[in-house]
Parts: C-alpha cells; structure tokens; sequence
C-alpha cells in the first residue's frame, strides 16, 4: 500500500487549496479510517482531519469550517479542501492510513 500525497503550495491568507491523497494497492471503501495530518516547523505532528467510514468526518478544532475531507472511490482518492486558509495553517501536510504514511505535501501560507 502506498499514498502519494500532492496539492501543496504557497499561498496568500484567504486563498484555497486542494490536497490530494492518492491510495494504491487497496481500495479506500475497503480502510475505516484515513487522516490528513500536518507539522508545523518546530511543533509536533498534529491530526488535523478523519474520514471514518463508521463515525464520519472530524476535524481539528482549527479548521472547523474551513477544510473539508472527502473520499473520491472512483479515483481511489482523499481530498482535503482546505478554505480561507490562515497563517497557522503552513506546514508539511502527510495522509495516513493505519501504519502507513504519505510522504508529505507543503502548505506555505503568507501574508
């Protein structure tokens, strides 16, 4: 199993981004759970969206409202949506599934 992770970029305050987790090797109907997770420089890793397929979508208290986490089946695809995006929001993005990790995509967010 594998995931590529991709959609990362420098920004302005206010602006959107779209990340992408791409699976391969499983389909992502068939993993409970998939998370995007971010690490901000000098600060620990930190959950910051899940897809469950029992107990929906959650979100870390910062981004409620703003980022969205979506499963695309067709595409073997996580999305996150990531709206009116702030300056605490740069940060190394990675997609993870249960003992798996994504490489990581960077979110740079300016003023």
């Amino acid at each position: 199993v594998q995931l590529q992770a991709s959609g990362g970029g420098s920004v302005q305050a206010g602006e959107s981004l779209r990340l992408s987790c791409t699976v391969s090797g499983i389909r992502i109907n068939t993993i409970a759970s998939i998370s995007w997770y971010r690490q901000a420089p000098g600060k620990q890793r930190e959950l910051v969206a899940r897809s469950d397929i029992f107990l929906g979508a959650n979100y870390a208290d910062s981004v409620k409202g703003r980022f969205t986490i979506h499963r695309d089946s067709a595409m073997n695809t996580v999305f996150l949506q990531m709206n009116s995006l702030i300056l605490e929001d740069t940060g190394v993005y990675y997609c993870y599934v249960p003992d798996i990790w994504g490489q990581g995509t960077q979110v740079t967010v300016s003023s």
